[in-house]
Order: C-alpha cells, then structure tokens, then sequence
C-alpha cells in the first residue's frame, strides 16, 4: 500500500515556536498531530487555523515530564491521523540554573523533557515504520524525518541556562548518531535557532537590542525557522546535520548568554 498524505506530528504546538511551525507546514500541505502538554485551549486554536488551510489536525496530550506519557503520542498521532512522516521536536524546557546553583532535580527534567523524549519518540517511529513494512506491505518512497530543534548556543557555549545547555547538547549529538542508526528508514535533522522570541522577563526593547546583535543585524524569526523547516522536510539527501538559522549569532562568542546582553 502507498499513501502520498503527508503528516507532521509537531510537539510543543499550542505555542510560540512550534505553533508557527505547525502553521507553515500546514501552508505547505500536511496534517497536523498538534501535541501540547498543559496548553489545551491554546492546542485547539491551533488545530482551528489549521484546519483553516484545509488540513486535518488533532490536539495530543503528553506531559513530557512523564515517559510512559511520550511513549503514546506516536501511537495516539497514528490512530488520530496516520503514521507521520515528519516529528518536529520543538517541546523544550528553557528555565535558568548555572554552575552555582545547579541542582540534579533541574538537569534531570531538563534532560528527560529536552533530550530523553526526543529521542524515544524517533524510536518510535522508526519501529512505527519497521511494522508498517511488514505487517501491512506499506511502500515509501522516501525516509520519514525527524527535526530536532536545538539552539546557536550550542556552537558558542557559555555557562547562562546549564541544565537547558547540556540537554541541548546531547540532542545535539543524537542527531548524528540516530541518524547513523536509523537509516535508511529515518533521517534526523538538527534545526539551531537564534534568538527568535521573547523568553522569560526579557523586556520588548532588550529583546530588539538583542536581536540585532549578531553578524547580519537580525537574528532569526519565527517565519524563518518555520520556512527552514518545510525546507528540510523536503530536503532528502540531508541527514546528521544541523542547520544553523540565526543570522550568525553562532559567529559572536560571548561570556554570557545573549538574554543577558542587553
């Protein structure tokens, strides 16, 4: 059996990021499993505007906290809409620790939300698709894909959101290494935003200073880290890499994170 139906499960949709996300692919023509953890009225207004583009979508809960949690969502992604073909890992949590008041509570859930459950839902779909193949004969024409959003900093680390870092770091090197183990059903593709949204109690006007601070005098928008996604969506030759989609923030070193800067 073929099916062209393109599905995209987006984590993290309800907001922000990954609601942009959600919204570009649904653009670009595919059915949307619009997963959110706590955020239902904000995933329903999501799956509306998607449904306004004329494509199918479905709110899926899942406290990523919670492994037994994130174990189902394939499985619920499946059953509501269809196998996807695409997981954006946009789920993340970003809340500030450094070096002195590290506490293994905090790198804990920052590793199981961040890095952990990531990780567990490309296993699930490569054994999603491993099953397709054999118990219904399902033909694909070309690997499924997984984006795992990551972060500039990675390639100019300073100590600023430790837990947030090395659990962005060890998706980072998932990256690689699940796309060396999951080929040829999968590839996995790291994303690197810049400084895209206000975060925390960054005012309007740092957050604006901030974000002309990199090499092109603009960092990244949410419309270009939605627009590189249905670039790599479609992009079938780029496995194990990780493009960097932040006006070169990468490029400027710094002591402190750039949230700090201004």
């Amino acid at each position: 059996m073929h099916t062209s139906t393109k599905i995209a499960l987006v984590t993290g949709a309800a907001k922000r990021l990954g609601r942009s996300i959600a919204l570009r692919l649904a653009q670009d023509g595919w059915d949307i499993g619009v997963h959110y953890g706590q955020s239902l009225a904000e995933a329903q207004e999501t799956v509306l505007a998607v449904q306004a583009f004329g494509r199918r979508a479905v709110a899926l809960q899942a406290d990523f906290a919670q492994q037994t949690q994130v174990d189902s969502l394939v499985r619920q992604c499946t059953s509501a809409l269809g196998l996807p073909d695409c997981i954006v890992n946009s789920a993340s949590l970003f809340a500030f620790d450094n070096a002195e008041d590290f506490s293994p509570e905090q790198f804990e859930t920052h590793m199981q939300i961040n890095a952990i459950a990531p990780i567990a839902l490309s296993r699930d779909l490569y054994r999603a698709r491993l099953h397709a193949k054999e118990v219904s004969a399902r033909v694909f024409t070309h690997p499924s894909v997984i984006i795992n959003l990551l972060d500039q900093k990675l390639a100019n680390p300073n100590p600023d959101f430790l837990s947030y870092t090395l659990s962005k770091s060890a998706l980072y090197q998932a990256t690689t290494l699940l796309a060396q183990a999951y080929a040829p059903e999968l590839r996995v593709v790291g994303l690197a935003p810049g400084l895209t949204l206000i975060s925390g109690d960054q005012t309007q006007e740092g957050f604006e200073r901030a974000h002309q601070q990199t090499p092109l005098g603009k960092s990244s928008t949410p419309e270009d880290i939605a627009n590189a996604v249905v670039y790599l969506v479609s992009a079938h030759a780029i496995t194990g890499t990780t493009l960097f989609v932040d006006g070169g923030q990468h490029l400027n070193p710094s002591k402190r994170d750039v949230m700090f800067l201004t």
